[in-house]
């Protein structure tokens, strides 16, 4: 039996993390208000790529097909970290509120809302019962720039334009929509050269992330969307205005998990007596127990969940990840959303309740949203400096 590795401490919000990306951005471009945490140079342009699912381990290890972004990972980048858990939605609200997840809320792909006793999905499934600006009711960065001068400008999907995601993390810019990803890259050299003032731009590209659930890191598919990537990215920084900083990160990594990992805790009834509630994903479990659950079922559940995969995850309480800093500072308006018992994977394993997720669903390669480094750490690439 392998012994687990220690409990990871989270994230140093405050620094070199997502959370300071456009706060940075913001300060470069002497916003009031922000703090170049990263240290970017101060400038009238700052253009900010975001890639979903560009690990950095990912980026070392297939830089052959990526040799631009390589050699800008070798030459000019700093490691930053997720907001935890390592997922698109908690990730992108930090990068657009600035704030760890204990303060904007969105602490999983599916969350509890405790006030209407119900799991929504914080992507694509919001529960049209909920209100986004009440659920994350922090300014964005967008919103703090208003009457600095400064535009933010957001180039992404047209399907992302008023999205609920959007809505609650990434409000407040002005947004233009690219369906394909050239088409994305070309909308953004043209905002940068169009700016009467300064501006921020956020640019957003899912590929990457959409072949590698849907076929694994490595795949053709995966490679392909990398090298597309990696070409448009050179082609942009020898594009932009002379007066502009570029910079490309992640909102997370991605593990592979082999089908024989991709199982159905549900069939297990000793894993879930006692739970009212599943949420979380298959990297990152968030149990949430019914209230007339007492102490010693509780305690039972969670040894079941020892024996069955203690050697393959991390197993602990709401309050030992808080202790651990996963969520960062955590305002009591959040608190209940969080799992009371959590089971974040360090193994090649991804676990579903399958009362609620599609067949298809055990389909999926690719997989993120555990502590792990493969998963939580993503490079911040300096693509373009102003010249002097």
């Amino acid at each position: 039996m392998t012994s687990t590795p220690p409990i990871p401490s989270g994230p140093p919000y405050a620094g070199r993390s997502l959370a300071g990306v456009l706060t940075s951005a913001a300060a470069a471009l002497g916003a009031p208000g922000f703090t170049n945490a990263l240290q970017l140079p101060r400038t009238r342009r700052v253009a900010v790529v975001m890639v979903d699912g560009l690990g950095k381990a990912l980026l070392k290890r297939y830089g052959g097909h990526a040799p631009y972004l390589r050699s800008v990972l070798e030459r000019d980048s700093t490691t930053l970290q997720s907001a935890f858990p390592t997922t698109t939605a908690a990730s992108l609200s930090s990068l657009g509120t600035g704030l760890e997840p204990g303060r904007h809320g969105l602490v999983g792909y599916d969350v509890l809302d405790p006030d209407r006793n119900t799991v929504i999905n914080q992507l694509g499934g919001w529960d049209p019962q909920t209100d986004p600006l009440r659920w994350q009711p922090q300014a964005t960065v967008f919103e703090r720039l208003a009457d600095t001068g400064v535009e933010p400008v957001t180039v992404s999907l047209p399907a992302f334009e008023g999205s609920a995601l959007t809505s609650a993390s990434l409000r407040g810019s002005r947004f233009v929509g690219g369906t394909t990803l050239h088409a994305r890259f070309q909308h953004a050299r043209e905002q940068l050269h169009g700016a009467k003032g300064p501006v921020l731009l956020y640019l957003y590209l899912n590929e990457l992330d959409k072949a590698g659930h849907q076929h694994g890191t490595g795949s053709e598919k995966w490679l392909y969307a990398l090298e597309e990537i990696d070409a448009a990215a050179r082609r942009l920084s020898q594009a932009v205005p002379k007066d502009t900083v570029l910079v490309l990160t992640g909102d997370h990594g991605m593990v592979d998990v082999p089908e024989p990992g991709r199982i159905d805790y549900s069939a297990m009834p000793a894993l879930v007596d006692g739970v009212e509630h599943t949420a979380g994903e298959p990297r990152f479990v968030q149990l949430h127990f019914a209230p007339d659950a007492g102490p010693a079922v509780r305690e039972r559940t969670t040894f079941a969940w020892q024996a069955a995969f203690g050697e393959h995850a991390w197993i602990l309480t709401r309050d030992q990840a808080l202790q651990a800093g996963w969520f960062g500072v955590t305002e009591d308006r959040v608190t209940p959303r969080i799992g009371e018992l959590l089971v974040a994977a360090h193994g090649p394993v991804a676990l579903y309740d399958g009362r609620r997720a599609a067949p298809a669903a055990f389909e999926m390669v690719g997989h993120h949203g555990s502590p792990t480094r493969a998963e939580r750490e993503v490079p911040l690439l300096m693509l373009h400096r102003p010249l002097r």
